[in-house]
Order: structure tokens, then sequence, then C-alpha cells
């Protein structure tokens, strides 16, 4: 074994009565444990809601969606988008839908809602949401929020009926009558409160769109491409088209979520460098406690690189030991949060009931690379104490 890496062990582990040493080493290793899965688990809280709230927009509303700038229909038969999007259907599941503010009412209660005509292979990405009944749009049914339903005191199996906003001050009013199949919960009050899904074939007929749609929907199996994608197609297509994907139609949401991540950042990362700093009190004090043994050991011929050897490997030490604890401590409380859901949150203010965890692994390797270089570095100022220490000094009073 290499002879400074065998001395830093011996003294971190050192048992002499009334040593402070071991007890320095130890407070220090757990130090930066706690600040290591502190950090690591505010990166996958962070991560967690974000992935979160981007598989819920995402489930409701495409990753891409292709409007008329004005909101008005656009044809089916133009073959300007068909001709943009042929390039884009390989990973790409590419859907037409309507989209139009109505009426829904059922008995003397009344509320205004969106509703959304979708495919039948589109509901598919509606159904983690399910909560009760099921997706059937086959015979004039209707999937709408639970939060729309307990509002309006629905329930599945009732019938209701849609007015299109567009006539109803006129005299021939279109009115359809739908029977509710599903509702669905997304944790989204926007969302939830507003929106109904039928039968795209059913809303062409309520809305009399024709040979009209309201735009298409994208949906990409790489979300990494989704930039690439939105700026190609607004390339292509021309006014009065608009593409925007889901981030750029959250761009608030996410915006407040990236000014949140940095001071939450920050503020766990102020905990992980009080262990730091614990790695250089402790070193200083087995400097101290060890400066007899120093000048003994320089007395018989150790260099002063193999001494500085001696005190990097002790810091190279903490931050592995440090590191790997705080690592194992993250991934425990993180494996039991994700299947036990032991943490709940307000679901009004945060879109859902629980504390996601997002384990990363890069962010696992990139905070223990960082506590090992933090270590490492921590250890310089009291490794260049101990070169200086004179032998003659050293041994006066021994």
């Amino acid at each position: 074994m290499n002879f400074p890496f065998y001395l830093s062990i011996r003294y971190l582990l050192s048992n002499q009565k009334g040593s402070f040493t071991r007890f320095a080493g130890f407070l220090s290793v757990m130090g930066l444990a706690v600040g290591v899965s502190a950090l690591l688990l505010t990166l996958f809280i962070l991560n967690g809601f974000e992935r979160v709230i981007s598989d819920k927009i995402a489930e409701l509303d495409g990753h891409v969606r292709i409007r008329h700038f004005l909101n008005q229909p656009i044809s089916t038969k133009l073959t300007t988008i068909d001709s943009a999007l042929i390039n884009y259907k390989d990973g790409v599941i590419i859907s037409s839908f309507i989209q139009r503010p109505a009426l829904l009412r059922k008995g003397n209660l009344a509320e205004g809602v969106i509703v959304e005509g979708i495919h039948n292979e589109q509901a598919d990405f509606i159904n983690n949401m399910l909560v009760q009944g099921n997706i059937n749009f086959d015979n004039k049914s209707v999937v709408l929020g639970k939060r729309l339903a307990e509002q309006l005191k629905l329930s599945v199996g009732q019938k209701i009926v849609l007015f299109d906003l567009a006539t109803l001050n006129k005299s021939n009013k279109r009115i359809k009558q739908f029977t509710i199949s599903g509702l669905f919960h997304s944790g989204m009050t926007e969302y939830d409160k507003s929106l109904v899904f039928i039968n795209i074939v059913d809303a062409n007929i309520l809305f009399d769109m024709g040979n009209s749609v309201s735009g298409y929907e994208l949906r990409v199996e790489d979300t990494g491409v989704l930039d690439e994608i939105t700026a190609s197609l607004n390339n292509e297509l021309p006014y009065p088209h608009m593409v925007m994907n889901w981030k750029e139609k959250n761009r608030a949401l996410f915006k407040w979520m990236n000014i949140q991540r940095w001071p939450i950042l920050f503020i766990f990362g102020l905990i992980a460098l009080v262990g730091v700093v614990n790695i250089i009190s402790a070193l200083s004090m087995i400097v101290i406690e060890k400066t007899g043994q120093i000048g003994i050991l320089k007395s018989l011929g150790i260099k002063g690189h193999q001494l500085k050897m001696i005190f990097l490997f002790k810091g190279l030490i903490i931050g592995i030991s440090g590191g790997a604890i705080g690592s194992v401590i993250a991934l425990l409380i993180a494996s039991l949060q994700n299947n036990l859901k032991l943490i709940k949150v307000p679901e009004d203010i945060y879109f859902m009931d629980f504390i996601p965890i997002d384990i990363s692994m890069l962010s696992i390797i990139n905070i223990l690379l960082f506590s090992i270089f933090s270590s490492v570095l921590a250890a310089l100022w009291p490794t260049l104490r101990a070169s200086q220490i004179e032998p003659s000094e050293a041994l006066r009073y021994e």
C-alpha cells in the first residue's frame, strides 16, 4: 500500500485515547454527506416537478401545435401544411383537432367550457389521467374534468348538452346532446375546470366546421428536437399559420420554475459548503494534534511532497466517503417518496398532490465529483500548514 495513503487512513481511524482525530474525521464525512444528500434531493425534486408538469401539459396539448394566427379555422385541403409536415413523419404523431368555446348545460346549471374534438388515437394520451369511467367516443360520448363535474354535480352516465357559443344568440342554435363516459384529473385546475373532450366528427357537426379544423397537433418521441421542429415549421409555413410548442405556450410557467431553481440550489449548496468548511477545520485540528508525529516523520526523512500527499489523501477519502454516503441517503429517501408518496403538497398550488422525484444519475455523478474535488481543495490549506512545520519546533515539547 502507498505509504502516504496508509498514514492518512491511520490518522483518520486513530484509536489513540483522548484523540480528536477520529471524531473530527467522522464529523467531516457526515457533514459532507448531509450536504450532498440535501443538494441531490433538491435537484431530484426540481427535476421531478418539471417532468410531471411537462408530461401533463404534453398529454393535454401535445408537444407542438399549428394554428391560425387569429384562431380562425384551417382548411384540411391546404397543401402547404401537408408538404411542411411530410418531413416529420418518423417518430412524430400528427393529428388534426377542433377546439372551440361552448356552453355546457345540465338542467339549470351551465358553465362555459373549451370543447376539444380529437381522434380516437389521440384519446390514448389522456388515459393516464382518467379517474372514472372510460374513453368511448363512438356513442356521442364526452370526457370532462373531474373538477368541472364536481362543480356542476355531474357523474359518469349522465347526459349533458353542449351549445356552440357562436350561435347562442341566433335563432338556429347549434346544440348537441352527449353522454358522460369518463372523468379525467390532471391536477391542473385550468384544464380540469374547463376542458371537455369529444370525438372530432361530433365536434365538426356541433361547430359546423365543414372541411376545416382548428389546427394540427404533433407528439414527438424525442423532445430534444422540439425547438428544431418548431423553427423549421415556422419557416416553412406561411402567414397566417402559427407554430408553437408547449414550452413556448407555457413560457411564463417554465420561466417561473427556472427562476425558482437557482435560489433553491444556492441555499442547499450552502449546506454542502458547510461540510467543506468542516473538512478544513477537521484537518487543521489533525495537523495541530499530530504536530509531534509530523516532526518525527520529517526528522526520519519524509519528503515534503509525501507529507502533502498524506493530507490530500485524507481530503480524498473524506470526499469519497461523504459523497457516497450522501448519495445513498438521497437515493433511499427518493425511492421511499416515489413508492410511498409520503410527502404531500397542495394540488391547487403545485398541480400535483405529492412531491415528485426524478432520479438523475448524471446529477449524482456531478455532485459526487464536486464533493471529491471540494474535499481535496479544502485539504490544501492544512496540507500547506503541515509541510511548513519544522522538526525542531515540533519535537521541542515532546
